[in-house]
């Protein structure tokens, strides 16, 4: 079985004007299915180009990336668009809810771009957000919601499809130590329990401890890539949520 993800010798060049910018140059690495990734880098070393073209939003400018062995660069907008709807969950560092949805009428935001029928809507939604503890929050708005809470709503969206792969973009930028480990929480529980592929930007060496391997970007290039021997785990004030069995049906 070909590995989840199989990046060979990726570049991404924007032009800026008249000026060309290398934002990744010749990159190669290969993700395992099941493992936790987080991707670190100073502003401008290209990991937010890079889980840009992980996650099928842009297309790289040369080089492979072979998403469960499938060619994604050589893929048209529509076939783009399937994929990310089948494979791919993201959750990034404002939460993008939308103020005038409840909590589960923002959870099932993906079913209506899902192709084919998704019977059992509202039950697929009031899982996924029995699986990040907020099975009684399904009527709130996100004004009405903390943080912490909003981005639990995040991550439940990005669930309802039933990804492989869980793309995060500074999940935890936003929301404070309590909050964020209660977050790193719950992906280690998905990560754990479901199998879930999770690659995760962050600038805090606090949450990229959390993962099984750490990869660093500099100046478009991977710099470092090592495994985390023994991952941080959260305190019992902030224990991992036991994720429904269902979830993985």
């Amino acid at each position: 079985m070909p590995p989840l993800i199989d990046v060979r010798n990726l570049t991404k060049t924007y032009l800026l004007g008249e000026v060309s910018v290398n934002a990744l140059q010749g990159v190669t690495v290969t993700i395992e299915r099941g493992i936790f990734v987080a991707v670190m880098g100073p502003s401008g070393s290209g990991k937010s180009t890079f889980m840009n073209l992980l996650g099928c939003l842009d297309r790289p400018t040369s080089g492979r990336y072979l998403l469960d062995g499938i060619p994604v660069e050589s893929l048209d907008r529509d076939q783009l668009a399937e994929i990310r709807n089948q494979k791919i969950g993201f959750i990034f560092q404002n939460f993008n809810l939308l103020p005038r949805m409840n909590a589960l009428e923002n959870v099932e935001l993906p079913l209506l771009y899902a192709s084919g029928d998704t019977p059992n809507g509202d039950e697929r939604g009031q899982l996924a957000l029995a699986a990040v503890g907020l099975a009684d929050r399904e009527s709130n708005f996100p004004t009405q919601l903390s943080g912490g809470q909003q981005q639990r709503v995040a991550i439940a969206r990005a669930l309802i499809n039933r990804p492989e792969i869980l793309l995060a973009d500074e999940p935890t930028g936003a929301l404070d130590s309590h909050n964020s480990a209660e977050i790193m929480s719950i992906f280690q529980e998905l990560n754990h329990t479901q199998g879930i592929t999770i690659v995760l930007v962050t600038h805090s060496d606090e949450i990229a401890a959390y993962a099984d391997r750490i990869i660093g970007f500099r100046d478009g290039l991977i710099v470092g890539d090592v495994p985390v021997v023994h991952p941080q785990k959260t305190s019992e004030d902030g224990a991992a949520l036991r994720i429904p069995v269902e979830m993985a049906q």
